[in-house]
């Protein structure tokens, strides 16, 4: 009866996202009310002895950690909103468009190339949001309507999400078990090879308007063959830092080559390398200062300790490193690559301009979602949910991934489930002896591709692309591969263990 209770909140957002197409502001704020009713009445937050602040000062603190969160979120969205707005009004976009084109006149191809490898490797570089607030916009670019844009954007970078930016999931995840960041990285890394193929078919499936051919299918498998054999090699022999970026580059690189070569001449007309390379010069520079920011040290730790930090009693606290962060990076990136390309002030001006003007309800729709999370995490309704499905002892490694995607659901983030629930994961499996590493895997894997159903995730990606209220019908398209994907995941771990 508790997780029920726990769950109803949940199903609320959903159910009037889904059912009734109601924006996700709107959804959120309708769970986030019933959240408090429950928490107050039913869960008692604020009424334990360990509970210092009483009821009041709770709900304050977890609306406190809701709001910086928004802020860090929103530190991604905005500069990813200018950078297009910048591209968008000097053409580089276009330019972007045409030379994806000049690879492949198919549409598929041309989804694989911009929404898998682009948004995978944005993925293993970044992270936290950056993928898909690039990918989006790139794809409206390219013809399609911005509610396909987003679900492609979402399906197409999932693939990266279990190792995230630079492995850091799976670095949460061995410091939590005190164990070998390799060891779980490789376990995670086999499982979602033997899954790819399910969010790669899916991506194909969504990007046209008719079944695949034959030759679309042997297309996504020469993709996921030219991304999965660096993805588990770096993970099975390096570590899990690279997998997703050291993949998504090689196995872009290896498959654009193959693809221009194999594929009919495009009618687009040739484009000068000087105008592609100008147009690329904001990506680049973020690339770089992604890699220069996580790769060397001493500019890691320097970054890192210019941070802006709060707490309250020890129970509520929040950390922003705002120039490591990749908002910070984003921003830098796109004016150093802005003034490369030649850009004025004024350009800036009225990019930032417009960016801010979209940035008010999706500012809204982040806070209600994040305060409904931090309300469930701090009444122990997420504890109450997560135990309710300790209790199917048989099947519990078919339910692990999905406990996984319930944690990415509720916190927009896979590194935040893992973090979360990967304690819960491994007592679990040493109840019920099963190996805990699996099981660590098994939620590595549930809170990736559960990334694709977070409102958060989609109110970001909605917003690049100047979505207003299409959130409903984005989650109704990533909702069934996201299901498709964890019920095949639960089958192969019930099978292994």
């Amino acid at each position: 009866m508790t997780a029920t209770l726990a769950a109803l909140p949940l199903m609320a957002v959903v159910g009037l996202m889904l059912g009734l197409k109601w924006p996700v502001a709107y959804a959120g704020g309708a769970g986030l009310a019933l959240a408090l009713v429950l928490a107050l009445l039913i869960f008692g937050l604020g009424q334990a002895p360990t509970d210092p602040f009483g009821p009041g000062g709770m709900t304050l603190g977890a609306l406190l950690e809701a709001g910086f969160t928004s802020l860090s979120i929103l530190w991604i969205i905005f500069p990813a909103l200018v950078l297009y707005e910048l591209q968008a009004r000097s053409g580089a976009l276009f330019v972007l468009r045409d030379a994806v084109a000049r690879v492949s006149s198919d549409r598929r191809t041309q989804v694989v190339l911009v929404a898998w490898f682009f948004g995978v490797f944005m993925e293993g570089a970044a992270g936290f949001g950056v993928p898909v607030a690039l990918t989006a916009p790139l794809l409206v670019g390219l013809g399609f309507s911005p509610i396909r844009a987003v679900v492609l954007a979402l399906v197409g970078h999932a693939a990266g999400v279990s190792f995230g930016a630079l492995g850091t999931p799976v670095l949460a995840q061995a410091e939590l078990m005190n164990v070998a960041a390799g060891v779980i990285g490789r376990e995670t890394a086999l499982v979602n090879a033997a899954l790819g193929w399910t969010l790669l078919g899916a991506l194909i499936w969504l990007a046209g308007d008719r079944p695949p051919a034959l030759r679309d299918w042997l297309m996504g498998a020469g993709a996921a063959i030219c991304f999965y054999l660096p993805f588990l090699a770096l993970a099975l022999w390096v570590g899990p830092e690279l997998p997703t970026a050291g993949g998504a580059l090689i196995g872009g690189g290896v498959f654009a080559l193959i693809t221009a070569r194999a594929q009919p001449k495009s009618d687009v007309p040739a484009l000068s390398g000087r105008a592609v390379v100008t147009a690329l010069l904001p990506y680049g520079a973020i690339v770089i200062l992604v890699m220069a920011t996580r790769l060397i040290d001493p500019v890691a730790q320097a970054l890192q300790g210019l941070a802006i930090s709060w707490s309250l009693g020890g129970t509520f606290a929040g950390r922003l490193a705002p120039l490591y962060h990749p908002g910070g990076v984003l921003a830098l990136g796109l004016i150093l690559g802005g003034l490369a390309q030649g850009r004025s002030l004024g350009a800036f001006a009225e990019a930032a301009t417009a960016a801010l003007r979209r940035l008010g309800p999706v500012a809204l729709a982040l806070f209600v979602m994040l305060a409904l999370s931090r309300i469930m995490v701090h009444s122990g309704m997420i504890s109450a949910l997560a135990g309710a499905a300790a209790g199917s002892v048989g099947v519990w490694p078919f339910l692990a991934p999905f406990v996984g995607a319930l944690g990415a659901f509720v916190t927009g983030s896979a590194t935040a489930s893992n973090i979360l629930l990967t304690p819960f994961q491994a007592a679990t499996a040493q109840a019920l002896d099963l190996p805990q590493v699996r099981m660590a895997a098994a939620q590595g894997v549930g809170a990736g591709v559960g990334n694709i159903i977070s409102p958060h995730n989609i109110i970001a990606g909605a917003a690049t692309v100047g979505l207003k209220g299409g959130e409903g019908a984005v989650l109704r398209q990533t909702a069934l591969v996201c299901l498709a994907y964890l019920a095949i995941a639960g089958v192969l771990m019930l099978w292994l263990s």
